[in-house]
Protein backbone atom coordinates (compact mmCIF):
# COMPACT_ATOMS: atom_id res chain seq x y z
CA UNK A 1 0.00 0.00 0.00
CA UNK A 2 1.56 3.10 -1.06
CA UNK A 3 0.95 6.06 1.53
CA UNK A 4 0.97 9.74 1.05
CA UNK A 5 3.70 11.92 1.33
CA UNK A 6 3.28 13.78 4.42
CA UNK A 7 3.92 17.14 2.52
CA UNK A 8 1.48 17.04 0.07
CA UNK A 9 -1.47 16.96 2.59
CA UNK A 10 -0.32 19.72 4.50
CA UNK A 11 1.70 21.73 0.90
CA UNK A 12 -2.10 21.39 -0.31
CA UNK A 13 -3.23 23.66 1.64
CA UNK A 14 -0.98 26.32 0.80
CA UNK A 15 -0.91 29.00 -2.13
CA UNK A 16 -0.06 27.05 -5.19
CA UNK A 17 2.64 29.33 -6.21
CA UNK A 18 3.71 26.38 -9.10
CA UNK A 19 0.91 27.51 -10.90
CA UNK A 20 2.62 31.32 -11.91
CA UNK A 21 3.65 30.27 -15.57
CA UNK A 22 7.44 31.19 -15.77
CA UNK A 23 7.95 33.08 -18.62
CA UNK A 24 4.93 35.78 -16.67
CA UNK A 25 7.02 35.25 -13.70
CA UNK A 26 10.49 36.39 -15.55
CA UNK A 27 8.98 38.87 -17.55
CA UNK A 28 7.40 40.42 -14.85
CA UNK A 29 10.80 40.37 -12.82
CA UNK A 30 12.64 42.07 -15.45
CA UNK A 31 10.13 45.15 -15.40
CA UNK A 32 10.32 45.34 -11.85
CA UNK A 33 14.42 45.40 -11.94
CA UNK A 34 13.77 47.70 -14.57
CA UNK A 35 11.52 49.77 -11.83
CA UNK A 36 14.23 49.44 -9.37
CA UNK A 37 17.08 50.32 -11.09
CA UNK A 38 14.85 53.52 -11.51
CA UNK A 39 13.42 54.80 -7.97
CA UNK A 40 14.95 52.06 -5.64
CA UNK A 41 13.70 48.23 -5.40
CA UNK A 42 10.89 48.18 -2.94
CA UNK A 43 10.62 51.95 -2.74
CA UNK A 44 6.29 50.92 -2.18
CA UNK A 45 7.06 49.84 1.10
CA UNK A 46 9.36 53.52 1.78
CA UNK A 47 6.99 55.61 0.21
CA UNK A 48 2.97 55.76 -0.12
CA UNK A 49 1.97 55.38 -3.40
CA UNK A 50 -1.12 56.50 -5.06
CA UNK A 51 -3.53 53.83 -6.71
CA UNK A 52 -4.92 55.60 -8.96
CA UNK A 53 -1.67 56.93 -10.65
CA UNK A 54 -0.37 53.07 -11.19
CA UNK A 55 -3.86 52.17 -11.69
CA UNK A 56 -3.64 54.48 -15.25
CA UNK A 57 0.07 53.20 -15.61
CA UNK A 58 -1.78 49.50 -15.62
CA UNK A 59 -3.93 50.83 -18.19
CA UNK A 60 -1.32 52.43 -20.09
CA UNK A 61 0.40 49.01 -20.83
CA UNK A 62 -2.47 47.46 -21.36
CA UNK A 63 -3.08 49.90 -24.35
CA UNK A 64 0.28 49.54 -25.55
CA UNK A 65 -0.11 45.64 -26.12
CA UNK A 66 -3.64 45.79 -27.51
CA UNK A 67 -2.38 48.27 -29.86
CA UNK A 68 0.28 45.92 -31.34
CA UNK A 69 3.18 46.28 -28.89
CA UNK A 70 5.55 43.45 -28.35
CA UNK A 71 8.08 44.27 -26.02
CA UNK A 72 8.49 47.65 -24.33
CA UNK A 73 11.33 49.89 -25.65
CA UNK A 74 13.70 50.21 -22.59
CA UNK A 75 13.39 46.22 -21.53
CA UNK A 76 12.01 44.42 -24.48
CA UNK A 77 9.43 42.63 -21.87
CA UNK A 78 5.76 42.20 -23.05
CA UNK A 79 3.63 45.36 -22.03
CA UNK A 80 2.08 42.75 -19.98
CA UNK A 81 4.65 42.12 -17.97
CA UNK A 82 4.74 46.05 -16.37
CA UNK A 83 1.31 45.55 -15.89
CA UNK A 84 1.64 42.64 -13.98
CA UNK A 85 4.83 44.30 -12.30
CA UNK A 86 2.59 47.26 -11.43
CA UNK A 87 -0.86 45.10 -10.15
CA UNK A 88 1.64 42.99 -8.17
CA UNK A 89 3.39 46.50 -6.76
CA UNK A 90 -0.38 47.97 -5.99
CA UNK A 91 -0.94 44.55 -3.99
CA UNK A 92 2.16 44.99 -1.68
CA UNK A 93 1.26 48.42 -1.12
CA UNK A 94 -1.90 47.72 -0.16
CA UNK A 95 -1.11 45.07 2.29
CA UNK A 96 1.91 47.20 3.72
CA UNK A 97 -0.08 49.62 4.36
CA UNK A 98 1.53 51.92 2.15
CA UNK A 99 -0.99 52.44 -0.43
CA UNK A 100 -3.28 56.05 -0.68
CA UNK A 101 -6.51 54.26 -1.86
CA UNK A 102 -7.44 57.41 -3.97
CA UNK A 103 -10.63 55.93 -5.91
CA UNK A 104 -13.24 57.58 -6.78
CA UNK A 105 -16.87 56.96 -4.56
CA UNK A 106 -18.15 53.70 -5.37
CA UNK A 107 -19.80 53.42 -8.61
CA UNK A 108 -22.38 51.68 -10.40
CA UNK A 109 -19.79 49.59 -12.82
CA UNK A 110 -20.08 46.07 -11.04
CA UNK A 111 -24.06 46.32 -11.02
CA UNK A 112 -24.16 47.56 -14.67
CA UNK A 113 -22.11 45.48 -15.76
CA UNK A 114 -24.05 42.13 -14.14
CA UNK A 115 -27.58 43.40 -15.38
CA UNK A 116 -26.33 43.85 -18.69
CA UNK A 117 -24.69 40.71 -18.97
CA UNK A 118 -27.75 38.74 -17.28
CA UNK A 119 -29.91 40.86 -19.98
CA UNK A 120 -27.77 39.08 -22.84
CA UNK A 121 -27.61 35.46 -21.53
CA UNK A 122 -31.58 35.64 -22.14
Amino acid sequence: MKRRDPKSTSGSKKPPLHLIPPVAEIQESIALKSGADKHGPWNWREHRIELMEHIAAVKRHIARFVDGEEGDPETGVSPLAHARATLGIILDAQAQGTLIDDRPRKGKGAATLERLTKRRRR
